[in-house]
């Protein structure tokens, strides 16, 4: 059985060359995410190269995915680390306008974002230390605020902070975000991801920038971004439930919750969602995971997501390639268990207005009562495949495509597998597709397979048609 769900392997120091890289898509990789929280362009533009060199010699399309640092705020040096008592008072400031009216208990600690005195308020959270430290504001001027330590703990320079409860009212790309941006962009990425978004606004920002060079992927880890999140799913072209900051800024128990409610509301509307964050956190530094980290992945199977990503596992871990191995293991085991006992996989979805929905589901259907071996989609721009895989069939999904940039943003959709359709004819290319399926092994002779294109043959935005084929 091919697996359906696909994972994203981060590379870094543990993955940066050619062979390693190789061994990571043979384990089962299909996209990889360039972090540009870290290193430099040449270093990135090396890792470009090995990509593409890896995707020729094994012959099949990987995609690669930049992910924008984003607006990181941080406070700033200290001359030393202040140990605070639970219920400490601190004033947070900005550099030039150290307040000299405050109580000598009060600790001073420099804080360089105007935009952040900006948009406090009374009783506003603000985190530290990956939310080890939680503050409430108690006092503020357009200078500085005075805030009240919840927990006992020690603060150290250059701390990132975290504001849960505030919308900052700032642009989603730093200068240094713009000049990553334009770098990505010139070496071809497919997918940009976009940190910290907190509005619709945000993704129709970036998408003016790259003016459909890429995609982009939203990265939900700021709980503002969850009173939009109908209008940001719409404005992307897919979502990353990047658990990290989420999960600093939610409380933990809340964050299982989001996650299915994202991958629910993306795959209603057939946007990929990629389920990210601490998934094997174990195996930075052991050879196997541990049981609930394994659950971790299945879960987010079971629950529909497009896919599944290793962040520090395979960028500085010591098992890179078991950590992809296993993921795939435990992928492959919980879509074969959903196989069995569909009821435990995602359910079926409603049929949306629109005939190209009408006729995924119906193929869908049609392949299922006909018993067929696969479906096939003959697709410009990615739409019918998006629209197939939306309905999360068991037959395995060949996808062909015209378009290079196209297969290689279909690594990151559910369930399918993709081939170059180098001819322009409709029945040159459904003999293409049939000899395909015969060298993937995907079908027998005498069974038969279900395919969907659009007539005209080969104008995007026209999925009309169906047709059993018995190979």
């Amino acid at each position: 059985m091919n697996r359906s769900t696909k994972i994203v392997a981060t590379l870094g120091p543990a993955s940066s060359t050619e062979q390693v890289i190789e061994t990571l898509a043979r384990a089962g990789a299909n996209l990889f995410r360039l972090n540009f929280s870290h290193g430099s362009h040449d270093e990135q533009a090396a890792r470009i190269q090995a990509i593409r060199a890896v995707e020729k010699k094994i012959g099949r399309p990987i995609g690669i995915l930049a992910d924008l640092q984003g607006p990181k705020y941080r406070i700033g040096m200290l001359q030393a680390d202040i140990t605070l008592a639970a219920g400490s008072d601190v004033c947070f400031y900005l550099p030039g306008y150290q307040p000299s009216d405050l109580d000598d208990a009060v600790s001073l600690i420099p804080l360089p974002h105007a935009d952040i005195f900006e948009s406090l308020e009374p009783k506003s959270t603000i985190l530290m230390d990956d939310g080890k430290l939680k503050f409430t504001v108690i006092k503020l001027s357009a200078q500085y605020v005075v805030a009240r330590l919840e927990h006992a703990g020690t603060l150290s320079s250059q701390k990132g902070v975290n504001l849960p409860d505030v919308t900052l009212d700032v642009s989603p790309l730093t200068e240094k975000d713009i000049a990553d941006l334009a770098f990505a962009l010139d070496n071809h990425v497919d997918y940009i991801a976009l940190s910290f978004v907190q509005r619709a606004s945000d993704i129709l920002e970036v998408r003016g920038r790259i003016s459909g060079r890429a995609q982009v992927v939203a990265k939900i880890e700021k709980p503002s971004a969850l009173s939009e999140i109908t209008q940001i799913i719409q404005a992307t072209d897919a979502v990353m439930v990047a658990r990290g900051d989420l999960g600093v800024e939610l409380p933990p128990a809340q964050v299982p919750a989001v996650q299915k409610q994202l991958v629910a509301k993306c795959r209603q509307v057939g946007k990929p969602v990629i389920v990210a964050t601490q998934m094997l956190e174990s195996m930075i530094t052991a050879p196997a995971p541990t049981r609930a980290e394994a659950s971790d992945v299945a879960g987010a199977v079971f629950e529909g997501a497009d896919a599944v990503m290793l962040s520090a596992e395979s960028a500085v871990g010591e098992y890179p390639e078991q950590a992809v191995a296993m993921m795939a293991e435990i992928a492959l085991a919980s879509e074969n268990h959903i196989q069995k006992n569909p009821h435990d996989g995602p359910g079926r979805l409603q049929v949306e207005p629109s005939v190209y929905h009408a006729v995924a589901e119906a193929a869908v259907r049609l392949a299922q009562t006909i018993e067929a071996a696969a479906i096939v989609a003959f697709t410009a721009s990615g739409n019918t495949a998006v629209r197939l895989a939306r309905e999360r069939p068991p037959q395995p999904l060949l996808v062909l495509s015209p378009e290079h940039a196209v297969e290689r943003r279909l690594s990151l959709l559910w369930g399918t597998q993709t081939a170059h359709q180098a001819e322009s004819s409709y029945e040159d290319a459904v003999e293409e597709a049939v000899s395909q399926i015969k060298a993937r092994g995907l079908a027998r002779q005498g069974e038969s397979v279900v395919l969907v294109s659009g007539m005209p043959f080969g104008l995007a935005g026209t999925t009309n048609a169906l047709r059993v084929v018995t190979i």
